[in-house]
């Protein structure tokens, strides 16, 4: 573990560039004082390391050297094949490139591991539309992708809850989750500071490179900021707890919809079971629980209990 430790820092350095101790800590989950010991160790090894102090400072390799990838163990080798999705890159106008580089590094790699490499696409694929879903090609994906990659101003049109709003934004990333596109973005707030935020592209109206670059945040992490992100939407929504009385059959409906559910007590001796979820808001539960019909039965809150019984009347009247 250690060697192979040693290594990522040494990969991560070449690829990176300057890193300070705090970002190789986070990148390979060790402790900081794990990653000065780490570089210590490579610099009595021959591995021209600096050091660079002060507040922008970090340790970086020696400018103009580099090492080689000597060899690549059979689970590296398969697990590289799944680094990526064929589909996404096509979306974004690069799928002939994802399939030179997957050839590149099917040729790099050690001989014994071609196989297992290879045979990694004819048994997983990895398809990230949810059931029923269409695929969530935005218009101007590919324009926001340059603008992404090349660290471009954009000027969007952006068709919100609130209505059509004009944003000039400096886009930090793309994220691609259960087949929809999404772009983190810098934007002014009303205090003159910039702020990271979220825009579903299948929502732009219009979308314009200007010739203006801007300056990425260094410290600027997206897988971590978007799970950050991700925790405090969803903590957001779950505002409203609903108690519910469900049969067998309601928590297999309910299990299936990935609802998420806690158990209360055992179950009772007819199957019934009681359990909690969270909603964004009691329309929002009523608008999914009515859909379970008589196998799901609200205990609490009441006035949702009232909602979903009037819901019930107004379905009733429509096909009486």
């Amino acid at each position: 573990m250690k060697a192979s430790r040693l290594l990522s820092i040494l990969m991560l350095l070449q690829s990176r560039g300057r890193q300070s101790a705090p970002q190789l800590a986070r990148a390979l989950e060790v402790s900081e004082r794990t990653i000065l010991r780490d570089i210590d160790q490579l610099s009595a090894a021959g591995v021209p390391v600096w050091g660079q102090p002060g507040r922008a400072g970090g340790f970086e390799l020696q400018p103009g050297w580099s090492t080689q990838l000597t060899g690549m163990t059979g689970d590296e080798a398969q697990a590289l094949m799944l680094a990526g999705l064929p589909g996404a890159a096509a979306e974004l106008g690069l799928g002939a490139a994802a399939t030179g580089a997957r050839l590149k590094v099917l040729a790099s790699v050690p001989p014994p591991w071609r196989e297992l490499s290879d045979r990694v696409a004819q048994r997983l694929h990895l398809d990230p539309l949810d059931w029923y879903r269409a695929p969530d090609t935005p218009q101007h994906l590919q324009d926001v992708a340059r603008a992404v990659w090349q660290g471009q101003t954009l000027a969007v049109e952006y068709q919100s809850w609130a209505g059509l709003k004009r944003y000039r934004l400096e886009p930090l990333g793309l994220v691609l989750k259960a087949g929809a596109w999404y772009l983190v973005a810098l934007r002014d707030n009303p205090r003159g500071r910039k702020d990271a935020r979220t825009y579903r592209l299948a929502s732009l109206r219009s979308a314009r490179l200007l010739d203006h670059a801007f300056e990425r945040p260094k410290d600027f992490d997206l897988p971590a900021w978007w799970r950050a992100a991700s925790q405090r939407f969803e903590a957001e929504l779950k505002q409203v707890p609903v108690t519910l009385k469900v049969s067998a059959q309601g928590l297999r409906w309910l299990r299936n919809s990935r609802l998420p559910l806690v158990p209360l007590g055992e179950p009772e001796l007819l199957g019934d079971q009681q359990v909690q979820l969270w909603f964004e808001s009691e329309e929002m539960a009523a608008r999914q629980l009515l859909a379970f019909g008589p196998e799901v039965e609200v205990l609490e809150p009441v006035s949702l209990r009232d909602r979903l019984a009037e819901q019930a009347k107004s379905v009733l009247r429509l096909y009486r």
